[in-house]
C-alpha cells in the first residue's frame, strides 16, 4: 500500500513539472546561469529547450567569471576554442531576438561580432577582452549597429586600431567606460607558455594616437582603463584635456608616463576620483634592474604622499 502510495506520489510529482506553464518554467530558468541551462535544463525535454530559449532569459551573456576562475589555457588561444565561442555567442544572438544588453565574452572573432552588430540595437555593455582576430572590420559595424553602447572593453585586442577608437567615440555618444589595457610588455615572461609569442610581439605601439582619438571622440568618458599602454605626456595630455568628465582613470604599467605628467593630469580633471600611477601595485621584483635599470630612478620618483592612492 505504502509502496503504491509512494509510487503514486512520485508520478503527480513529475507530472506537476512537466505541466507548468511556460511562465512560471521560464521564471525557474531565470534564476539559473547561462552555463547550468546550456549544460542541463535544456536537454531535458523538448518544452524545456524550447523554453531556455525564450528571448527573456538573454538580456545578458556572461562568460567573464568563468575565465577569471580559471587559470589562463593556451587552448584559448586555439582556433578551435574561437570557433566554439563564436558558435555558443551566435546562438545566444539568435535567441535573444535583439533583446541582448550585455556581453562578456572573450577570444571571439569577426565572425560573431559582425552577428551582434546586426542584431543588438540595444546593446550597452561590450566586454571582448583577449581576441586576437577581433579587427576594426567588426568595430566599424559595432559602432555603427550599437549605438546605445555605454561601456566597451576591448583589451587586449591587438589587431583593434585608434580608427576603432575613434569610430566608437563618433557613432556611440552613450559611452562612459573604456577598457583599452594591454598585456605586460614589461615582463612578458608572465604571459609566455599561454599567449603566442607572435602575438605578445605585436603590442600596440600607437599609445599617443589612440589617447588623442579617445580624447577627441570620447569627451564623456567617465571611466578610462589604459593598464601598460605605450602613451607618453602628449597623449596624456589629449585625454586630460579633452575627457573632463573622467571620474577613474588607471594606468598602471604605463612606463612612458613622470609624477609630472600625473601631477599634471590630476590637476587638469577636476572630477577625478581615483587615479592609479603607473607603478602602483608593481613589485620591485618584477624590473629586473639588469634589464630595466631605469625603473629604479622611475620608482623613486613617484614615492610621495600625493600620488599614494
Amino acid at each position: 500500500m505504502d509502496k503504491e502510495g509512494g509510487g503514486q506520489s512520485e508520478t503527480k510529482s513529475n507530472s506537476d513539472w512537466a505541466e507548468l506553464t511556460f511562465e512560471c518554467l521560464t521564471n525557474i530558468l531565470s534564476r539559473l546561469s547561462f552555463e547550468d541551462r546550456w549544460r542541463g535544463t535544456m536537454l531535458v525535454c523538448k518544452s524545456w529547450f524550447h523554453a531556455c530559449k525564450d528571448p527573456c532569459l538573454f538580456s545578458a551573456f556572461n562568460l567573464e567569471y568563468r575565465f577569471e576562475s580559471a587559470i589562463e589555457s593556451p587552448l584559448w588561444w586555439s582556433p578551435e576554442f574561437e570557433r566554439k565561442i563564436d558558435a555558443m555567442l551566435r546562438f545566444v544572438v539568435d535567441w535573444s531576438a535583439g533583446a541582448l544588453k550585455e556581453i562578456h565574452v572573450r577570444h571571439c572573432s569577426d565572425r560573431s561580432l559582425a552577428l551582434v552588430a546586426e542584431r543588438c540595437p540595444n546593446l550597452e555593455v561590450l566586454s571582448i577582452k583577449s581576441c586576437a582576430n577581433v579587427t576594426n572590420t567588426s568595430l566599424f559595424k559595432i559602432a555603427s549597429g550599437c549605438s546605445l553602447l555605454k561601456e566597451l572593453d576591448i583589451s587586449y585586442c591587438y589587431e583593434v586600431s585608434y580608427e576603432s577608437l575613434e569610430m566608437i567615440g563618433r557613432k556611440c555618444p552613450s559611452l562612459r567606460v573604456l577598457k583599452r589595457n594591454l598585456l605586460n610588455w614589461i615582463d612578458p615572461s608572465q604571459h609566455r607558455g599561454v599567449v603566442p609569442d607572435e602575438y605578445l610581439n605585436a603590442c600596440p605601439q600607437d599609445g599617443d594616437v589612440e589617447a588623442a582619438a579617445i580624447g577627441k571622440f570620447m569627451p564623456l568618458l567617465e571611466h578610462l582603463e589604459l593598464r601598460f599602454s605605450k602613451l607618453s605626456a602628449s597623449g596624456l595630455g589629449a585625454i586630460s584635456d579633452g575627457c573632463l568628465n573622467l571620474e577613474c582613470l588607471d594606468l598602471f604599467g604605463c612606463a612612458n608616463l613622470t609624477s609630472r605628467d600625473m601631477a599634471n593630469t590630476s590637476a587638469n580633471l577636476k572630477n577625478l576620483k581615483r587615479i592609479v600611477k603607473p607603478n602602483f601595485y608593481i613589485p620591485r621584483s618584477v624590473f629586473h634592474t639588469e634589464r630595466y635599470g631605469h625603473w629604479r630612478l622611475y620608482d623613486e620618483r613617484f614615492q610621495t604622499d600625493v600620488f599614494r592612492i
